[in-house]
């Protein structure tokens, strides 16, 4: 195929060098559309000649990960811990095995990868200088040139999945099973589910994750400037399924979805299976705040931001920082038919598509939803402060496994996407109303009195939280650079749709449907996520709390009044203690 001449290159095959074996993947013994016209066939570039577009970038690759792959030691089922932590490597395509739904059977067909003709030589994929941008622009905005383009992108890529023999790992059903086998329990890694939810994974996998997709689209109408929209869920002109994936007739349309949510229905971001009885105006003012205690308030430090360490020989899933938990999460929840309803013929409903993890990317607005998550990241690190990129080396390190726009293999690391303008991309700018949507009225007069409240050692551990409790809870006054975190240590049954919400400085006669209160400190909530064990998962839930003290005259207060208020599932979260901790923001 002769190459095409483009300011964006689209791909090229990957020239390989047999002084790197890629022990890894080895099973072992023991914006909107810019210019150019629809093209109604599939032109890209894989000039084998063109060797420099992606480069093996073997000078930062990590000794553990080669090591872990020798010796059967790599797939070994009983890997114990290692004595230092280690970065996530890719997982073995070999030992890739059957996936669970999330709380239900196993996965109804094989949703792992095609494997490389060649697993001995998978390198590392190496961006490009780019002279020309994608830019990923507003769905909501999108005008009919536009979604004619990216319908006709869908459609062919639907259309590459007619060979089931030989599956193009290009194909839509095959991209969507990216998502099933690293979120469902099929890849293990250390002898552990490898999960990359719930952890500072999930940024930047399916940041690398939508990259791929994006350029797999664009390839297919040759169209190296196609970018991915975002539902900018986060301003009310996109509090709504885009237009353009409610169309019946479209490529972009999922039947899968609750019925009651289309049509211009108003969502929530902190959904959890249950209509919230209110205005749409109160709904969107929710939303606002959501928005601001997860973006701003509640994520003043990294780890807060992107969830707990994830490091090889540790548990999956160790938690889940603010955009994940909401609004992600719930836009997951409110998108997906209703759990447990009938989809007809006796099938019942595990929340598909979107609201499940294995079937979550069949659902092409899964991508669009997901381009906003990454856009966060991006907003995030411009607020500035201490808000910016981890710099563990473990985070760093980590790896993944994906197909490019021409289907070879690649490698790739955290570190390389830590900046997304050099991977090609940017967004349009759009309003952030919630930027300054800083909860300002106080329903409480003055203080709770706390002496009339139980304190925390009394009133955990709690068995279930099945209805409104407050409590006193101690702390230190300091005058210091640290974050002050209330922090609640508790266990919940992760196959279950869970939230609730976290007031300071109220009682029981809290207002939980109206959240732009001054006294709203945030949210906990649960994406049904488990594989094959219902046990209670313990977790650890933290709130920043030193704009909330602030802002409700609290700083010099050695006791608080906090009050939980059960949305969803109470019954199935237990809280063994809450407590105020402090720690370095960084």
């Amino acid at each position: 195929m002769a190459s095409s001449t483009t300011t964006l290159p689209l791909c090229t095959n990957k020239t390989l060098s047999s002084s790197f074996t890629n022990t890894s993947f080895v099973a072992k013994p023991s914006q909107l559309f810019l210019h150019g016209r629809s093209s109604q066939s599939f032109k890209v570039s894989c000039n084998a000649n063109n060797s420099g577009e992606h480069e093996k970038n073997l000078e930062g690759l990590d000794r553990r990960n080669v090591l872990l792959g020798l010796g059967g030691l790599y797939g070994a089922a009983n890997l114990a811990p290692l004595a230092t932590a280690s970065p996530i490597p890719p997982p073995d395509l070999n030992s890739c095995g059957p996936a669970t739904i999330t709380d239900g059977p196993p996965v109804p067909y094989f949703c792992c990868p095609p494997k490389p003709h060649d697993m001995e030589n998978i390198p590392y994929y190496k961006l490009n200088t780019m002279t020309k941008r994608r830019i990923r622009s507003p769905a909501h905005a999108a005008d009919e040139e536009y979604i004619a383009k990216y319908e006709l992108a869908t459609s062919r890529m639907r259309d590459l999945d007619t060979n089931t023999t030989d599956p193009d790992p290009r194909g839509f059903k095959q991209q969507a099973n990216v998502h099933c086998a690293y979120c469902n329990g099929a890849y293990k890694v250390g002898g552990k589910e490898l999960q990359v939810h719930f952890s500072w994974l999930f940024f930047p996998f399916h940041r690398w994750y939508l990259y791929f997709y994006e350029r797999i689209l664009g390839s297919l109408i040759d169209d190296p400037t196609f970018a991915l929209p975002y539902w900018n869920w986060d301003h009310p002109k996109g509090m709504r399924l885009p237009p353009m994936f409610d169309d019946e007739c479209s490529s972009l349309y999922d039947a899968r979805r609750n019925p009651s949510h289309r049509n211009g229905a108003i969502m929530d971001l902190g959904y959890s299976g249950d209509e919230v009885q209110t205005t749409q105006l109160q709904l969107m003012t929710n939303n606002l705040t959501l928005m601001y205690r997860q973006m701003i308030t509640n994520a003043p430090c990294p780890l807060l931001f992107f969830g707990k360490p994830y490091p090889l020989g540790t548990n999956p899933s160790p938690g889940m920082g603010t955009i994940e938990n909401i609004p992600h999460n719930a836009i997951h929840a409110w998108t997906g038919t209703k759990r447990c309803s009938d989809l007809g013929n006796g099938v019942k409903s595990y929340g598909e598509d979107l609201g499940n993890f294995y079937s979550a990317a069949l659902d092409p607005v899964f991508y669009c939803h997901h381009a906003n998550v990454d856009r966060m990241w991006y907003e995030w690190k411009k607020l500035g402060g201490k808000r910016g990129d981890l710099m563990d080396e473990d985070w760093l390190n980590s790896e993944f496994f994906f197909y490019d726009e021409c289907s070879n293999p690649w490698r790739v690391k955290v570190r390389d996407c830590l900046d997304h303008t050099k991977m090609g991309y940017d967004y349009a700018p759009m309003d952030k109303p919630w930027h300054n949507f800083k909860p300002m009225k106080q329903t409480t007069t003055g203080k709770v009195n706390t002496s009339s409240l139980p304190p925390a050692n009394k009133v955990f551990p709690l068995a279930k939280l099945d209805k409104v409790i407050s409590f006193s809870i101690s702390r230190k006054i300091e005058k210091n650079e640290q974050e002050e975190l209330l922090t609640f240590c508790l266990k919940f049954d992760n196959s279950k749709n869970l939230r609730f919400d976290v007031f300071l400085n109220a009682d029981k006669t809290v207002n939980a449907v109206e959240l732009d209160k001054i006294e709203f400190a945030g949210s906990f909530t649960n994406l049904p996520h488990v594989h094959g064990n219902t046990d209670r998962k313990p977790a650890t839930f933290q709130l920043a709390i030193n704009e909330l003290l602030e802002d409700n005259g609290l700083e010099d207060e050695d006791t608080i009044a906090v009050t939980l208020v059960p949305k969803k599932g109470g019954r199935y979260i237990s809280i063994d203690s809450a407590k105020i901790d402090r720690e370095d923001c960084n």
